[in-house]
């Protein structure tokens, strides 16, 4: 098998096929003949030297092969357009790219602000931003796929460079009319009698809370998971549960209508959002900008 004998048109015209089950779809999205995609997928199979579809009387099913070959193919063709992209802002002047990861909470509560300010000071850079999981976010920066990271203060660092970024605190949210609405403040294992809403699995939050769970010698009874905080709220909205969010990720106005917050009196609901980099790698003088300006911002607000 040679690696150099793979195309992107026959790639993306393989996605194609394999997302609508049909090479007729595929065709008609790739605005080429029918012909002309049997070709190219005839052509990667025999480059693959597998078969990459089983042609059944309804259209097409992927082979193991060809379930292996999506993932990849969805990662190269993602890879090629980044790299279109980000060449085609250094042709209309930008100056240079920042990679950064953060977890939710700090891409809900405070870097929408940071990174506005940011770039309007530095309007020739460009940055790209994804949310992920708090240890995810490690490994990328350990693995340097990202430049900075921002992190929950719960997850193993190892050998990165920390700093603080922003606190922010846990509440508890009910929903109207729940047993505990009329609480003002509350002690986390007074909660563990009702079931949660929570987040994904390997979220730190999530992480916190259940460890905390057990270090009382209680079990977290989460009735459901979801991927955002957004679908938290709407899930407790709706009685399904009480869950623990940061209070500034809340939306005001769900606050006192639907939804009321109660405060935790447990010292670990005060939380502290680090930002980290890989001491092995120098950063870039852009990232180098950014980190700077994000540990000056910091500063100025833990001290306030």
């Amino acid at each position: 098998m040679n690696p150099g004998h793979f195309d992107l048109q026959s790639l993306r015209i393989f996605l194609l096929a394999a997302e609508a089950g049909s090479l007729t779809k595929a065709a008609s999205q790739a605005h080429i003949t029918l012909s002309a995609a049997s070709k190219r997928l005839a052509e990667l199979e025999k480059n693959a030297e597998c078969r990459l579809f089983v042609r059944q009387p309804r259209g097409l099913e992927l082979t193991p092969a060809g379930q292996g070959l999506v993932k990849h193919a969805r990662r190269v063709l993602d890879a090629v357009n980044t790299m279109a992209s980000e060449l085609s802002d250094y042709a209309s002047g930008v100056m240079g790219h920042v990679r950064i990861s953060a977890n939710v909470s700090a891409v809900i509560q405070f870097l929408p602000d940071d990174l506005a300010l940011f770039l309007s000071q530095n309007p020739k850079l460009r940055i790209n931003l994804e949310e992920a999981l708090s240890g995810s976010i490690v490994e990328a920066v350990e693995n340097g796929h990202t430049d900075i990271g921002i992190f929950a203060d719960n997850v193993a660092v190892n050998s990165l460079e920390i700093r603080p970024y922003r606190k922010d605190r846990l509440v508890v949210l009910v929903p109207a009319g729940h047993p505990l609405s009329k609480v003002r403040t509350i002690k986390f294992v007074e909660t563990l009698r009702y079931n949660f809403v929570g987040l994904n699995l390997g979220s730190s939050l999530l992480r916190r809370i259940t460890d905390e769970a057990v270090s009382a010698g209680k079990v977290l009874k989460v009735n459901i998971q979801v991927t955002s905080f957004d679908a938290v709220c709407r899930m407790i909205q709706a009685g399904l549960g009480i869950g623990i969010l940061p209070i500034d990720a809340i939306s005001p106005g769900l606050l006192g209508h639907s939804l009321q917050a109660i405060s935790l009196e447990d010292d670990w609901a005060n939380r502290t959002l680090f930002l980290g980099i890989n001491t092995e790698t120098p950063l870039q003088p852009e990232a180098q900008k950014l980190y700077d300006f994000l540990s000056s911002i910091a500063e100025i607000n833990n001290a306030s």
